[in-house]
């Protein structure tokens, strides 16, 4: 009753037929942000694609220049010198076969999965598994590379991956409430110009149609499409 209580009271405070520019909308959504935890910001934004053609998904990593205020946990498949390099770099967990089989238990403890390149036959054979959680690691994602140590500090920094869901729709968090609003504002920039820049060939018409700010626990906020660029 008092997280609805407080939902309500926050959603008084934001108009839902007016789009706000983003920096306006990044410091109502962190007025809004009052749980007693630190919540996450996160954007979401409605892409004129339509995913089920493959001329039209949109993908990527973009690296937040402030970080998401998250510890990402990262798993490597890697043997000899590059599992001991993966180690040195602040991997979480890695392995090969040893971890192929904590992942078929159901022993998942990693949010990002990086693989070398002769590792794929038997990561290929997890696609089960990763696939559906989008933890399968892929050479167009710089998630299957022989630069372990880069990959590795780049999920560390801040780095997000983005996918459209089947509505066309892109989301990820892009900090916390806790971070200054200016931090906030180049992190939610940066993330649009991904977007922007990951825009498929297939795309027809109005690629930017929508988007919104939200933390964890409050309301959404509209976001005109024409401010999100620096």
């Amino acid at each position: 009753m008092a997280h609805n209580k407080r939902l309500a009271a926050a959603a008084k405070k934001v108009d839902a037929n007016k789009s706000y520019a983003l920096a306006e909308a990044i410091a109502l959504v962190k007025a809004n942000a009052t749980a007693k935890f630190d919540e996450t910001i996160e954007i979401s934004m409605n892409l004129g694609i339509d995913p089920r053609h493959a001329d039209q998904m949109v993908r990527g990593l973009v690296g937040l220049p402030n970080g998401t205020g998250k510890t990402l946990r990262v798993g490597v498949f890697a043997r000899g010198a590059k599992a001991e390099e993966a180690l040195a770099a602040g991997a979480d967990v890695v392995g090969s076969d040893d971890l192929a089989e904590k992942i078929q238990a159901g022993d998942i403890q990693f949010d990002r999965c990086i693989a070398t390149p002769d590792m794929m036959a038997l990561v290929g054979r997890l696609g089960k598994i990763l696939g559906p959680r989008g933890l399968m690691p892929n050479p167009r994602l710089g998630t299957v590379t022989m630069d372990v140590k880069g990959a590795i500090t780049a999920a560390k920094a801040g780095q997000v991956e983005f996918r459209a869901e089947k509505a066309g729709i892109v989301h990820a968090g892009i900090g916390k409430a806790s971070f200054p609003e200016d931090k906030l504002l180049e992190n939610a920039r940066a993330f649009a110009d991904a977007i922007v820049k990951a825009k498929p060939t297939g795309a027809k018409g109005t690629y930017l149609k929508k988007a919104a700010l939200s933390s964890s626990m409050g309301p959404g906020v509209r976001v005109d499409v024409g401010t999100l660029g620096a």
